[in-house]
């Protein structure tokens, strides 16, 4: 009986981070994630130009500390980043749906793609410019 109890307290204190794989799994679900945005005519151009790799290194470490890892982003703030480029409520939407595309198939339990794509969501207001459809 103690045994499932001391189980159940481990489980609720490993972090999300830690349940999915750590550093390793996070980089490659965020390599998926930029393998579907840059394959969707939507999202494409946002990226023009764009140094790929390292936003892979920031979102990878992004990522992470919204998963409870030992991780702190430690780039630009979003709404710098993202300024001017006009980013709709459904480009962002579209970008959300890729990550739970990348984190489901990554094998990651629903309750942890809620947890990462609701923190995700929370830094809409820094990212939208533009409130209307995307064209």
């Amino acid at each position: 009986m103690n045994a499932n109890r001391d189980e159940q307290s481990d489980n609720q204190a490993r972090s999300d981070y830690d349940a999915v794989g750590g550093r390793p799994a996070v980089a490659a679900v965020v390599d998926r994630f930029y393998v579907l945005i840059l394959d969707d005519d939507r999202l494409r151009g946002y990226f023009d130009g764009v140094e790929m790799d390292r936003l892979k290194r920031h979102q990878t470490a992004l990522v992470s500390q919204v998963m409870g890892g030992p991780v702190e982003y430690s780039g630009r703030q979003l709404r710098t980043v993202h300024q001017g480029k006009g980013i709709s409520t459904d480009a962002f939407a579209a970008v959300a749906g890729h990550l739970v595309t990348a984190l489901t198939e990554a094998g990651v339990e629903p309750a942890i793609i809620d947890r990462t794509v609701t923190a995700v969501a929370g830094t809409a207001p820094d990212i939208i410019e533009n409130d209307t459809a995307a064209g």
